[in-house]
């Protein structure tokens, strides 16, 4: 057996192993893609589905790669995607220049695409939709060995479908509220420079739940504080509800930050001097339109403890209190870092119960984590690495907070 052929053979050995232990069709399709990309030097990829309440609509649902594919999608015979699930036979462009190539070119690795290869995927009732491979122009072009690794891979995963088995509806995004494009962060120390955020491409939609993930210096609070108003990026454009603030003083950072954006932290930072419900007042004078202070203490179970100082209260009780703050300044957005980070299990899920119900209220939350198991509840998940998007789920199966273990 010769090194290509071991390559190959191992790759598609790796893609069973992933298949054969997920539990579901999205976990082998997630879990695939992702050992195919790592495995087969690929630079990115996406999987397709469609929509059988649009015309078959093929949408995204898991991508790796920089660039926020959520409000894409293609029609049946629609460009490459679409006129691979249209035929249901895999199209393979291993060299072309994307820049001449209008109907098949894509900025989805953030450069030009030179490579690109498209598999369909179906079971026994359907077909649900297309896996799609790309490579930028400073990636060696896909070869026929690695387009017959892919293709493989989606009939593995056919495979591992049931015959009963479907997706689920489709999570429709509301309108957009934030858009960030090609966001930096560097920060100088002397003559050292540290580049934290290195092109962040995301829009935040209304009513979403969604969570940046990732490890310790990956940027994902960065990016926080930079969709907060509370930092400023160093390059690139930032909007909310199509107000430019890329380039905003602090004087209108601050009034962004009052009028629009509620905060949790993983430290409560409330007033030790001042009882849970003064503690609501003392933010609902900022603002033109709060919402009643007793109301918001009311919505987080703590209607019983407004006259109990910080010190009174256990970590849980003193965190709801801290969303009841959010709460009260009526925001569109709440930002949550960590929120359950210095807290016990059974105390974390009665606070992300809480999280729940805001956001079932209409209310967007953009929340960071490192904890995993909390990605479950959102709508979306953006993991960074390395000041970077790196991979964008779009969860159509949220669980509910009481549901999840760790």
């Amino acid at each position: 057996m010769d090194s290509s052929s071991l390559r190959i053979y191992r790759v598609i050995g790796a893609v069973q192993n992933v298949i054969a232990n997920a539990k579901t069709l999205d976990e082998a399709l997630q879990e695939g893609l992702k050992t195919i990309v790592e495995n087969a030097g690929a630079d990115g990829g996406a999987i397709w589905y469609a929509d059988t309440s649009d015309e078959n609509r093929l949408r995204p649902f898991f991508w790796i790669g920089p660039v926020d594919l959520t409000r894409r999608s293609h029609l049946p015979g629609d460009g490459s995607v679409g006129r691979v699930y249209e035929s249901q036979t895999a199209e393979r462009l291993l060299e072309f220049d994307a820049l001449k190539d209008v109907e098949t070119a894509i900025d989805f690795t953030g450069l030009p695409v030179s490579s690109m290869v498209c598999v369909p995927f179906s079971n026994a009732n359907a077909n649900l939709g297309v896996i799609q491979f790309v490579n930028g122009p400073d990636s060696e072009p896909f070869d026929d060995e690695g387009a017959d690794v892919m293709e493989i891979m989606a009939m593995m995963a056919a495979m591992a479908i049931e015959e009963n088995e479907a997706l689920a509806e489709p999570w429709q995004p509301g309108e957009v509220i934030m858009q960030l494009r090609d966001i930096t962060r560097e920060f100088k120390n002397g003559d050292i420079v540290t580049k934290v955020l290195k092109g962040v491409n995301l829009d935040v939609y209304e009513g979403e739940f969604l969570v940046l993930l990732g490890e310790s210096g990956c940027g994902k609070s960065t990016l926080l504080n930079i969709v907060g108003g509370m930092d400023s990026a160093t390059s690139g454009e930032f909007s909310y509800l199509n107000q430019d603030l890329s380039n905003a003083t602090q004087a209108e950072l601050t009034e962004f930050r009052r009028d629009n954006v509620g905060f949790i932290f993983q430290s409560y930072n409330l007033m030790p001097n001042l009882t849970a419900l003064q503690n609501l007042k003392l933010i609902a004078e900022l603002v033109d339109d709060p919402m009643d202070a007793d109301e918001a203490l009311e919505l987080v179970g703590l209607a019983d403890r407004k006259r109990n100082y910080p010190s009174q209260m256990s970590g849980g009780q003193q965190q709801r209190v801290s969303i009841a703050r959010a709460l009260v300044k009526n925001p569109k957005v709440i930002l949550a870092d960590e929120p359950t980070a210095a807290l016990d299990y059974a105390t974390s899920i009665e606070v992300l119960q809480v999280m729940e119900e805001v956001v079932k209220g209409g209310t967007t939350m953009v929340m960071v984590t490192h904890n995993e198991e909390i990605t479950r509840m959102a709508d979306r998940v953006v993991r960074m690495r390395d000041g970077r998007m790196h991979e964008v789920t779009i969860n159509r199966h949220p669980a509910h907070a009481v549901d999840l273990v760790w």
